[in-house]
Order: structure tokens, then sequence, then C-alpha cells
């Protein structure tokens, strides 16, 4: 048999291709270690368009061709090596095998066969491919399908949604270029609406419509054809109904491809029975989920508990689920597009209310758990869990909140989530919740009893003492209604608590000392932790120095014996500040380092701002007064998010925070004051922290010398046009440089600096310009 050497059939794109270089770059690199490559993912993802994409990036690689065998509109697998054949130029017209053929052709050539959309006849695929790579040794196989083919050999590529920003944070409209989805929805809306572009007035809602069609290639081009109607804001508010607002698709586009719907529909239809009931149950979860969760709330009624981890890989495996390995295990989630469609077949099932109150139920024993074992190993854990499930937490507390048998499960769950809110960096959320909940009417006086010491707790950290202690008021009655000890010893500490942060320290006292006994005797170890590091610091503050060390080395025994570490990290800020009223600032920071070291594991907003704050009052006092203005630039970057201040803590703290500010200002000029804070002042709680301890870059450490040693001269060049304000643009434009190559010397600057915004490069750059300044007008020597 002889045949015309193959060439390809490749087709010219019509469109541009947006993006996706770092996964061009993969598949490519895995085609050169693989004979076959698999790109899995989600419907509509663009798993064909980035297929043909690495092919026509690779034709170098094969010589004999590049083959692109489309077997969307196949409906009989016993076709697929007819089809394969027809496609490469197959000539020979005798009864064997059709495969054999196409063996026989590509022998000793090299080629690559793309076999597209394999998933609907996925046993035919994975029989003739496997058979090809056996028998043709020169050629390679790339795939598309919806889940593996399952072969040896095979190498997976999960094809991720465009990359999109986070529409809380769109700072504005020359920064969302740097994301595909972005770029794709603005080039596709140029061609239906000419003029379009994305500016700041519609940048926030660009963001948002990304965000909310989760970055899916076909979503966005099909959002896109109602912008000759719509604008982009109106867009986004139709997007809850999105399955009846995307329906404009290519009239030449598969009929599957031509709404989003029909996309979502062909997926589910490839699912097996079990698979569909498991997609429909975890459209219930709000956020991510993990295996325990899907098991104890999605099982039963025809899907047994045990079956629920092999379901979850099947639909991993077809990309109907995401699953995201992490340190504390494996976390899974459903695009919202997913989720929605599921969500529809879960109501139309009759099965939604229930699911959702199993949804609740569930969250809510969770909830309690970590409460009743706060206080032992595993608090770490335990927050994380909770701030992973964070989604799902608020979406059962909405049920709770709309309970027709009461408001026993909302007053339960806010209580039991009271270390999320004020351990986790949720205290202005949690402090919503729990007056929600206790403003719901026919309350039980035991669940309201606790519920209202929480709210008290919580109120106080925000300043508001006022609710505080009508709170505290009611609680106090209520539970000598109901005999409640525990609680009665709670609000005596809290009681304590408004009066340390109102400056009196003798009722303070007063009402700590007697707090801790009666905490103790009712078992109640973590309150009686709770309030001797209270103790302690009322007495450094009233200057009682000993005892206060004494009640910081009592209490750090107990922590140390039950395996408890959140309170023990506020023990040894007490320490620390305990030390360096005895004159030793030097032991006292080593002593807050520890302290803030545990905050690490936490996202405990409240603890890391105190012990940031002692740390500068400390740098303060030892003259490093750089490293001071720093340091309250932090812990201010974390008051401005917990939504109080120092002073809420009560006036001695406050007055210690004045004092080193002043003293700081006094130390260094106006603009190097400014410039220090500004320059940390826009930090997450884990940057504040690592800043504090020492933590960052060993090149932002030397920002206290010269530039030229952090910098490179036009890395400093940039740096002085980003402090003038300069988009990147016009940095390229000043500096006859790409945008690209002026991107990367952005990023690298940030990276040298260990910063995270260009605010903070410019707050550098002042700071640098007037040491400069100094040296020259007070030269040493």
């Amino acid at each position: 048999m002889t045949a015309p050497a193959p060439t390809g059939n490749l087709p010219v794109a019509v469109t541009t291709f947006v993006g996706r270089r770092r996964e061009i770059t993969e598949v490519r690199r895995l085609m050169s270690v693989s004979r076959l490559v698999t790109l899995t993912g989600v419907g509509g993802v663009g798993k064909t368009r980035l297929a043909l994409e690495a092919a026509a990036q690779s034709r170098r690689s094969f010589p004999d061709g590049v083959w692109l065998v489309d077997l969307a509109a196949l409906e009989d697998g016993s076709q697929v090596a007819q089809t394969v054949a027809n496609t490469v130029g197959v000539l020979d017209q005798s009864t064997r095998p059709p495969a054999e053929k196409v063996a026989e052709l590509l022998l000793r050539r090299q080629a690559l066969i793309i076999l597209d959309n394999c998933e609907h006849l996925l046993d035919d695929c994975a029989a003739f491919a496997d058979g090809l790579l056996r028998a043709a040794p020169g050629v390679r196989v790339l795939a598309t399908s919806r889940r593996p083919l399952e072969i040896t050999g095979e190498h997976l590529f999960t094809v991720p949604p465009l990359s999109m920003p986070d529409p809380e944070h769109a700072v504005d409209a020359e920064a969302l270029g740097q994301y595909d989805a972005v770029s794709l929805l603005a080039e596709r809306a140029a061609a239906v609406h000419p003029g379009f572009a994305v500016t700041e007035r519609n940048h926030t809602a660009v963001a948002r419509l990304c965000a909310r069609l989760d970055g899916i290639p076909l979503a966005i081009e099909l959002a896109v054809t109602r912008l000759r109607v719509l604008s982009v804001k109106e867009l986004v508010d139709r997007l809850e109904d999105r399955f009846a607002l995307l329906t404009s698709g290519s009239r030449v586009a598969l009929p599957r491809q031509q709404t989003l719907r029909a996309l979502i529909d062909w997926s589910y239809a490839l699912c097996m029975e079990q698979e569909r009931l498991l997609w429909t149950r975890l459209s219930v979860f709000s956020g991510g989920f993990d295996l325990p969760a899907a098991e104890g709330i999605c099982s039963g009624d025809g899907l047994e508990p045990a079956s629920i981890v092999d379901l979850v890989d099947q639909l991993v495996a077809q990309s109907i689920v995401i699953g995201e390995h992490r340190d504390a295990g494996v976390r899974f989630r459903l695009l919202e597009t997913i989720r929605q469609y599921g969500r529809e077949r879960l109501a139309e099932s009759g099965q939604e209310a229930a699911l959702r109150r199993r949804h609740r139920d569930f969250y809510l024993a969770r909830a309690q758990r970590v409460a009743d074992g706060w206080c032992g190993p595993g608090q770490e854990a335990a927050l994380a869990q909770l701030r992973a499930d964070h989604g799902d937490l608020r979406a059962a507390l909405e049920l709770c909140m709309s309970d027709p048998d009461g408001p026993q499960a909302a007053l339960l769950m806010t209580a039991a989530l009271r270390q999320h809110w004020y351990a986790d960096g949720f205290l202005p959320e949690g402090r919503r919740w729990v007056d929600r909940a206790l403003d719901l009417p026919g309350q039980p006086v035991a669940e309201r009893t606790t519920a209202l010491w929480v709210a008290a707790w919580v109120s106080l950290l925000q300043g508001d003492h006022d609710i505080a202690n009508s709170r505290l008021e009611e609680c106090e009655a209520l539970a000598k209604e109901v005999d409640d000890r525990t609680a009665r010893a709670v609000a005596t500490s809290l009681r304590g608590t408004a009066a340390l942060f109102e400056g009196d320290l003798p009722e303070a006292i007063a009402r700590f000392e007697k707090s801790v006994v009666s905490l103790r005797e009712s078992g109640n170890t973590h309150g009686s932790l709770m309030s001797m590091f209270q103790l302690a610091i009322s007495l450094a503050h009233a200057g009682e120095l000993e005892r206060a060390a004494a009640t910081c080395d009592q209490a750090l025994a107990i922590s140390q014996e039950c395996g408890e570490r959140w309170v023990r990290s506020y023990i040894l800020w007490v320490l620390g500040f305990d030390t360096w009223q005895r004159g030793d600032p030097a032991a006292a920071t080593e002593q807050t380092r520890e302290a803030l070291s545990i905050q690490r594991g936490f996202n405990d907003h409240v603890g890391a701002a105190l012990m940031i704050e002692l740390l500068a009052w400390l740098a303060a006092a030892q003259a490093e007064f750089t490293r001071a203005a720093h340091l309250l630039g932090a812990a201010d970057s974390i008051w401005r998010k917990v939504g109080t201040t120092i002073d809420a803590f009560g006036p001695h703290l406050g007055a210690h925070h004045a004092r080193c500010e002043q003293a700081t200002r006094r130390a260094l000029r106006d603009s190097q004051y400014r410039a220090a804070v500004a320059g940390t002042e826009n930090l997450t709680v884990a940057q504040a922290i690592a800043h504090a301890l020492n933590e960052e870059p060993k090149a932002a450490a030397s920002s206290d010398g010269e530039p030229g040693m952090v910098l490179t001269p036009r890395e400093r060049e940039v740096a002085d046009l980003v402090a003038q304000g300069r988009s990147n643009r016009a940095i390229a434009e000043s500096l006859v440089l790409s945008p690209r190559t002026v991107d990367g010397h952005v990023e690298r600057i940030l990276a040298k600096l260990g910063f995270t915004a260009r605010t903070q490069i410019a707050a550098w750059v002042t700071e640098q310009r007037a040491r400069s300044e100094h040296a020259d007008r007070y030269p040493q020597g």
C-alpha cells in the first residue's frame, strides 16, 4: 500500500488565541515526555482550542503531519478507527480492520493525532489509542476528554478556567489586563460592540462578570453576545438566571455548544445515575467541602456512605468536581455554573429543603465539636477547618435564622462559632450573626444565656462597652434563673474585661480573681486561662509586677499541660510586657516574638495586632525608631481590618501606643516616618506577622541600606517612575521598553523588597530619598 505523505489538517483559526501561555508550555512539555497526553476539563473550558494551539506550535516536531480527528458528532464508538483512517488519508480498500490500516500507514512516520471529544466514546477511543501507540512508535496522541482514557502511559493535564481577577480587589482597569479571562472578554466584546474597552468606569463590573462566569471561555463567549443590548453591569445583574440568559452561541457550533444549558446538559447526560445524584446533592455546598462533609450530608436515599469517595473520584475525573490538594488534605469545589445547574436539578427532585437541613445540622455539629474540644491540641487545625468552611457556615447560619422550628439552632451555632469570630479574623461578621440570633423571638433560656456572653465578648473587642454591659446584665439574670454557674463565672470574667478596658484596675483585678476560682471549680480550663491572662495584664498595669509574672508562670504551666496554644500566646505577650516594665526590653522582645510566632498558626487579628504593637514599643525603647514605625504601620493595618483600635483595650495600652508614636515621630523626620508607616500599612495579617518576626526576603531587610544594594540601576529607575504614580504602560513608553518587560521589572522589585503593592514601592523610594538627603546634609566623620 502506498499513500501520499500526510501533511496534516489543522484548521485555520478565525479568532485570535488569548492567553494560556503557561498551559501551552506545560502541554508541550508533557508531549515531549509522553506519547499520550489527555486534556481534561469541564465543558466549555477550552480543551479543544488549547490542544489545537499547542499542536500548531509543535508542528516542527511532527514532519509527517498533525491531524485533528473530531469525534464530537460520532455516536457509534466502533467507527472511531474508521474516522481516524478517513482523516489521515488511508487509501486501503480491503476488509482489514481500519485500526490496522492506520497503524500500517503511520508505522514509520512521526505524526501527532488529536483525538478531540472522546468522553462519550471513551472505551473505543482508549482501545484505539492504545493499539496505535503500540504499533506505530513515531506517533503521539493528544486527546481531549472530560474524563481520562485510563490506559498505560497516559499523562493528564486538567485545563483550568482562564485566570480571572478577584472582584473584591479589582484595583484598576490596567491591572485587569493581566488576566486571560478579561483579555478574552475585551477582545470578543470589541468584535460585537465596536469601541468596547475595559475602563475605570466598568472595570469592577468586568471583574465581577469574569468571576461569575468562572473564567470558562465558552461562557464568556456566550455572554459577550449580550453586550449588544446590555451594559456589563446589567449583564452581571442578570446572571442569576445564567442558563436562560446565555443562549446565543455560534450557529455553526455543535448544538450542545450553542447554549450554556445545552453544554452542561451534555455533561450531565454522560454521568452514571449515581454520579448525577451526587452532583445534584453536592450543589448544596456554598463553598469548598471535604470528603467527610460530602459523606455526612450527601449519603443516604440511594447513595451508600462508602460509595461517596468513589463517586467523588469519578466526578473529579470528569471535571465536574475540582479537587485541590492542601497541607491539611484535599478540598473539593464546584464551579458556580456547575453548582447552579445542580441546584436546579436538586430543586426539581423535591429534596432541596431536606438536604439543606442536613447541611445545617452537619456544620452545626462540626462547630460544636470545635467549641467543646477547644482547650487542647489541634486548635490551629480546628480554626483552619472553620476558615475553609466559612462559606458553608454562612449558608447554615442563614437557614438557622429562618428555621420555623425556632431560634435554638441559631443561638447554638453563633455561640459554638465563638472562636471563629474572635480568634479567626471574623469579628465584625460574628457580631452581626450573634446580634441577629439574639433578636429572634421565642428563645430558649439556656441557649440565649450562652449566646449573650459570646455577644458581650465580641462587643467588648469592638469597643462597644454599653452594648456589652447590657448583654452581661441579661446574661447574669438568666444564668441565675437557670442556675448556669459557668455562664455566671464567664460573665464575671467579662465584667473584669470591661473594667480593664475602661481603666478601672482594682475592679478588673477583683473580678478576674473571682472568676479564675469559679471557672476552675466548674472545670472550664479555657475560661480560667482567659481570666488568668487578663488578671496578669491588669496586675502589670497596676505595677504589681511580681504577681503578674507569677500568674503568667502558673497559666503557662496549665496551658502546657493541656496542650493549649492560643491563650498561651497571650500569656507570653503579657509576660513580655511585664519583663519590659521590669527594665529588660531585649528579653521582653524575645518573649513577645515567641508569642507572635504562635499566632502564625491562627488568623487572630486582635492578638497579632497587640503583639506587633508591643514589639513596636520595645523597638522604640531600644532606639530602633525606623523599625518601630514599620511595626506601628503593620499593627494599624490590622486594626483597620478588625474595625477597632488599640484604645478599645483600655487607656493603659492606648497610652503606651501614643508615647511610642510620639517618640518615633520625634526621632525621625516627618517624611521618614510617613514612608516607614506607608511601607507596611497594606500588609495582610500573615505578612504583618512575618515582617514583625523579620521573616521577609533578605533583600527587604537591606532596604535600610544603599538602594543600589537592593535593586539594579534599571529596577531603581522603574521604581522611581512607580513612585511618580505612572502606570506600567506609561513607564514602558518613557523608558522605551515593552510593557511586558516593565511588568517583569515591577514583579522583581516587589519580590526583592518583600512588598505586595505599588504604594509600598513609592513609600520605599521616598524613604530612600530622605535618607540620602540626610546623609548629604550631615556627613559622618
